[in-house]
């Protein structure tokens, strides 16, 4: 529980599923059992989808960015958690919580945008049958799924960076098995309203967008 200047803390502690110890081995081999799942799913679709040609079309080409973002999520979070159930002490360094927490948010915040380029893609499909070749053509598609990772990772990077500018001087325990943005705001001896209106703005941006882009597309 080590502080700097003693009044910030340099470690948090994850509660996790600490109030029922005997079930912790149960949980983590349930848990290893579906990330290993998760990971040979995944991957076995996005192997197939590059591999079979016939597959490379619009409708594969977001299911495979959608698995990708699958792994890469679960990884963010999962063996942070897998790790808890083995230790006792079940503490992680703050610039660890904050890494975690960066590649956490980003992987959801991309997959929250990606699966709304998605529903755009079947919005046009129904609405605009005889025009949807010519505009959801490959210089479409494509930047509408590099937009979608750029549009999580800057806004991860927003959210992380006004979380690690606030001071956690009064309590470093985590109710969460992860480092999970709300758990964390909760322990800021500081005002957090700026973190949540900036959330909410980029929630909303983000429905803005889509009724850019498809204006744009149409």
């Amino acid at each position: 529980m080590e502080r700097t200047n003693g009044s910030i803390w340099t470690e948090f502690i994850l509660v996790g599923f600490s109030a029922h110890p005997k079930v912790q081995t149960v949980l983590f081999v349930l848990v290893l059992w579906m990330y290993l799942m998760i990971l040979l799913g995944n991957g076995v679709l996005i192997s197939v989808i590059i591999y079979d040609s016939h597959l490379h079309t619009l409708m594969y080409f977001f299911l495979c960015n959608l698995s990708f973002l699958d792994i890469c999520y679960t990884s963010s979070s999962v063996p942070l958690t897998l790790n808890s159930f083995l230790t006792v002490r079940k503490r992680v360094s703050f610039s660890g919580c904050m890494v975690q927490m960066f590649l956490s948010f980003a992987m959801g915040a991309t997959e929250c945008v990606l699966l709304g380029m998605m529903a755009l893609d079947r919005y046009v499909v129904i609405c605009y049958p005889l025009r949807y070749p010519v505009i959801m053509r490959k210089a479409a598609y494509v930047p509408m799924a590099a937009e979608s990772w750029v549009a999580g990772l800057v806004d991860s990077m927003v959210q992380t960076s006004l979380t690690m500018q606030l001071p956690f001087c009064a309590n470093n325990v985590i109710h969460h098995f992860a480092c999970e943005i709300l758990a964390i705001l909760k322990l800021a001896c500081a005002d957090i309203s700026t973190n949540m209106i900036s959330m909410t703005c980029s929630t909303h941006g983000v429905l803005v967008s889509f009724f850019l882009k498809l204006n744009k597309l149409l």
